[in-house]
């Protein structure tokens, strides 16, 4: 006597795919292509002939001759805070904005304009070569609206320890 196949078998059932009515990812925003473009950019100079000092501080300059107020005038004032603060950093842009490097190249800390990406508020940041840690969990930027004499005395303060 001969065994029953069982029904299941050859039936397939298809799989039906739900939409999500979501907004659809339409890539990168004109100011990040920008940014990226800038970045491609400083990486062909930067390995072009060895770049000097004073190439990377009048870049920068330049990124902060082309803010608009009020982040062109805490740019300004953070260069100045950043030369004192740490002499050995030297200033060149990283993604289109003001930054500072350490000996090794590696970005310390950075000034992103609040025009940059239309954000809110400007802000104040530091990478990992930064010497800020501090137990498991400590900040690494801070947002502007302005400076205060208060804002640059800490500023200046984090700045050197982020280079000890």
């Amino acid at each position: 006597m001969a065994e029953s196949k069982t029904a299941t078998k050859g039936t397939r059932r298809s799989a039906k795919r739900t939409t999500v009515t979501s907004k659809k990812y339409e890539g990168f925003t004109a100011e990040e292509q920008a940014a990226m473009k800038e970045r491609a950019k400083e990486l062909k100079a930067e390995a072009r002939a060895d770049r000097d000092r004073a190439a990377g501080e009048r870049d920068v300059l330049a990124k902060i001759a082309e803010m608009p107020e009020p982040d062109r005038a805490m740019a300004e004032r953070l260069h100045a805070i950043i030369k004192a603060s740490a002499p050995d950093l030297s200033p060149k842009t990283w993604y289109g904005m003001p930054a500072y490097a350490n000996k090794d190249g590696k970005i310390v800390c950075f000034f992103q304009s609040a025009a940059k990406f239309n954000a809110r508020y400007a802000t104040f940041g530091f990478q990992e070569a930064a010497n800020l840690d501090e137990g498991t969990m400590w900040p690494t930027s801070w947002a502007l609206t302005e400076l205060t004499a208060a804002d640059e005395k800490r500023i200046a303060a984090l700045v050197k320890r982020a280079v000890s």
